[in-house]
């Protein structure tokens, strides 16, 4: 597929896929008249990126840890996966971070799921974003 495409199926702009390519982190094919192409696997190779990049990681842990993921993926060893000290302490840090977003984001879903359920068990219809605007609402 070509760049228009794998932005279409990915919701990435060309741009940033060129970016990508730039930097390190995704590696096109170029046929004969110099065109990128990718395969399939690039679709999942750029969502991955993008979890990576709106985790906190930067293009450069990313370009350092993508072939430690791949191998993981792969249930090899990441012997090949040299990190030095300086990345790896911000990898740990970041992994730091993520854990602490995964648990307000947890705390946060209980909480959503619990004043469902009381709304539910109340049965009150809850209001919904299509009815339009509630009587609170209109008196702001």
């Amino acid at each position: 597929m070509k760049i228009g495409e794998l932005s279409e199926k990915t919701g990435v702009a060309t741009r940033l896929l060129r970016y990508y390519e730039e930097v390190g982190i995704l590696h096109p094919f170029r046929s004969g008249n110099g065109y990128r192409t990718y395969g399939e696997p690039a679709i999942d190779r750029v969502l991955q990126i993008r979890e990576l990049l709106e985790a906190g990681l930067t293009t450069e842990m990313i370009r350092e840890v993508l072939p430690c993921l791949d191998a993981a993926k792969e249930g090899t060893e990441a012997e090949s996966c040299p990190v030095d000290d300086k990345d790896l302490d911000g990898l740990r840090r970041q992994l730091i971070s993520i854990e602490r977003r995964i648990d307000v984001l947890q705390r946060n879903q209980r909480a959503i799921k619990s004043y469902i359920h009381a709304w539910e068990k109340a049965g009150v219809a809850s209001p919904s974003a299509t009815d339009g605007p509630q009587e609170a609402d209109v008196r702001r």
